[in-house]
Formats: C-alpha cells, structure tokens, sequence
C-alpha cells in the first residue's frame, strides 16, 4: 500500500475520509448521506466543491483523526472501530472514517 520508499521518510501516516454513512433523524445542518471530507499529508483537510460539513460533527470525529492516521496495533479499539457519531440527537448522525493512502512523510516537514 505504500507509495513511497521508505528509506527517503522517516515516518508513515495514512490519508483519511470521513463519510455521512447514515442519518437516522432529521438534518438539521444540511448534510446528506455520502457528504464527506478528507484529510491529505497529515493536515490538509478538503472538502469537495461548493460542499459543506458541519462544525459539530466534525468536532466529534477530530479528536481521534490523529490515531486514525497511525498504524495501531490490531487488537486497539481504534484500529477496528471506524464508526463516529454527530453529538446532535436530534439527528442521529453516523459518520465513518476510512484510511484512503499510506504516505511517507519527513516529522520535519510538520514540526
């Protein structure tokens, strides 16, 4: 899965996209099952064109977008779990975060 040789990056870290996987109420913040945002070279976050993606969802899920970046080992709890959750009730938002690339990088680059 690596692009990259690892000889010329001191570090490896995994590009993620972070989905609307389902809405079980009503969407208050305008979002619809599929919207997404991805996070690139460890902080780039994009959204695609003339897209949205509310500030509280996102709240939820950036805390553990760090760890989800990271190879963990196979029996930590956030190496299996991929599903998030909006903390609105009134929607019951559920979004989930997948590892798109493996990308060499240089912790000097970022630091």
């Amino acid at each position: 899965m690596s692009e990259t040789n690892a000889a010329e990056h001191d570090m490896e870290i995994f590009d993620l996209r972070c989905t609307v996987e389902r809405i079980g109420g009503r969407s208050v913040c305008g979002m619809a099952v599929g919207d997404y945002f991805e996070l690139e070279q460890s902080a780039h976050l994009r959204l695609p064109d003339g897209k949205h993606f509310c500030v509280y969802a996102l709240a939820a899920v950036l805390p553990f977008l760090a760890a989800k970046q990271r190879s963990l080992p196979a029996r930590d709890w956030l190496e299996r779990d991929t599903l998030f959750c909006c903390p609105d009730p009134e929607e019951r938002l559920v979004m989930r975060v997948e590892r798109t690339r493996r990308r060499g990088m240089n912790s000097a680059d970022l630091t």
